[in-house]
């Protein structure tokens, strides 16, 4: 099952200059339950703005450059490559960023979004779902506090049969 996980504004907002435009605790545990101990396919931008590898789950990075090689990271050059690098993986996640994201919509079966509710600055954006193709599964709201400056929902959608 190819899941998408991600998190995103109001308007599909994804982050700006190859960053997160918000900092929410919560939501970055709960990417951290889901995704530990499994394959984690990414564009090269996204994997360049994590300052370290993240423990507990294989890094696939999809690059156009041929000469691009990072330690404990597999390196291909296109989605397909990618899955088939995690085919042993039977739930592998597609983290990002936006045209990774986009490449990987009409093959996922699922999609884990966390809705991030406010509008932001951003140059990387989710794609559209279309509902016709996507039913809601699972949400779960979760309010701002101290520690989340924005309220924000977990979504989870599965590809309609």
């Amino acid at each position: 099952m190819i899941t998408l996980i991600a998190a995103a504004g109001t308007r599909n907002e994804l982050g700006r200059n190859n960053d997160l435009v918000w900092h929410l605790p919560d939501d970055f545990k709960r990417f951290k339950t889901l995704t530990s101990g499994h394959h984690i396919i990414m564009g090269r931008k996204t994997f360049d703005s994590f300052p370290k590898l993240l423990p507990h789950r294989t890094h696939i990075v999809i690059t156009r450059n041929q000469d691009f090689k990072a330690e404990g990271v597999i390196c291909v050059s296109n989605l397909e490559q990618a899955l088939a690098m995690a085919s042993e993986d039977p739930d592998p996640y597609v983290i990002g960023g936006g045209e990774v994201y986009a490449l990987a919509l009409p093959i996922a079966d699922a999609i884990e979004l966390t809705r991030v509710h406010g509008e932001f600055e951003s140059d990387t954006f989710f794609p559209e779902l279309d509902p016709e193709q996507w039913d809601l599964v699972n949400e779960h709201f979760h309010d701002k506090d101290e520690r989340h400056d924005f309220s924000f929902t977990y979504l989870t959608y599965h590809r309609r049969k």
